[in-house]
């Protein structure tokens, strides 16, 4: 005997499938004509998944994107097994080539939660351990993952000055969104995202997103070293190194390669 749909549920699920497919934001119009939905059912779930923050609202788009607790449901997933499983010999491949400590990371609302630690011997210790949490705008990880979202969705994460945390005083300079949006647009631009400092004073990181089949970032590999053993000039050639390995990921769970 099937089981009977309960519609609002039904809809509600499909309006986040829908937003997850997409590469950005999308009016509430477009929602209920390509759900079939109408419009004064979508504008009233819209707002409960609002309130519950699974959507979030760009008034002055007036779009609709995902939110921080389905940002979170999504990285719970790629916190289990199978990510780790196939991520983790990558990263020690990885660190054995480049000899510096390497990690795999997943987006989870503002921060990234660190899944895989590899410490390279000799390295320096780091705060970067399984199941630690640190703001995304300050990692290299972080930072992969939001220069590879679309503009509209990475500004939604962080609406106002609030959003922004530091570990440092006087901090690293990232205190608004168009300070940071100068960072992204800098890391799209370079290849690679850089981190010098902002989570560990002497300690750069290098850091490339992880994509899936749509190209959406769903984790980011990243190495740590010193800031005086790699000179400036060969800053991409290791994040070539990074970059390999997040390929070979995204390839592995059904993605596709990185833009070099």
């Amino acid at each position: 005997m099937a089981t009977p749909k309960v519609p609002a549920a039904d809809h509600a699920l499909r309006i986040l499938s829908l937003l997850a497919a997409s590469r950005g934001p999308m009016p509430a119009t477009m929602i209920a004509a390509q759900l079939g939905i109408p419009r004064s059912t979508v504008y009233h779930l819209l707002a409960t998944l609002q309130e519950h923050d699974f959507v979030m609202h760009l008034p002055e788009e007036k779009r609709y994107g995902l939110g921080l607790a389905a940002v979170a449901l999504s990285s719970a997933y790629e916190r289990q097994e199978p990510l780790a499983r196939i991520g983790r010999p990558l990263v020690a491949a990885l660190v054995d080539r480049v000899r510096m400590s390497g990690h795999l990371a997943v987006p989870h609302g503002r921060d990234v939660l660190y899944v895989i630690e590899e410490r390279a011997p000799g390295s320096p210790p780091l705060v970067t351990d399984v199941d630690v949490r640190l703001p995304m705008h300050l990692t290299a990880s972080g930072r992969a993952v939001l220069a590879a979202l679309p503009k509209a969705q990475a500004r939604a994460l962080f609406p106002d000055q609030r959003a922004f945390v530091h570990r440092h005083e006087p901090g690293d300079g990232i205190d608004r969104y168009s300070r940071l949006r100068t960072v992204l647009d800098e890391t799209v631009t370079r290849g690679f995202a850089l981190e010098r400092g902002s989570v560990t004073s002497g300690l750069t990181s290098v850091g490339v997103p992880v994509l899936d089949h749509r190209g959406w970032p769903v984790a980011a590999i990243a190495v740590t070293f010193p800031d005086e053993r790699v000179p400036d000039d060969r800053l991409p050639e290791l994040a070539a190194e990074v970059r390999g390995a997040a390929e070979v990921l995204s390839t592995r769970i059904y993605g596709r390669r990185t833009v070099r």
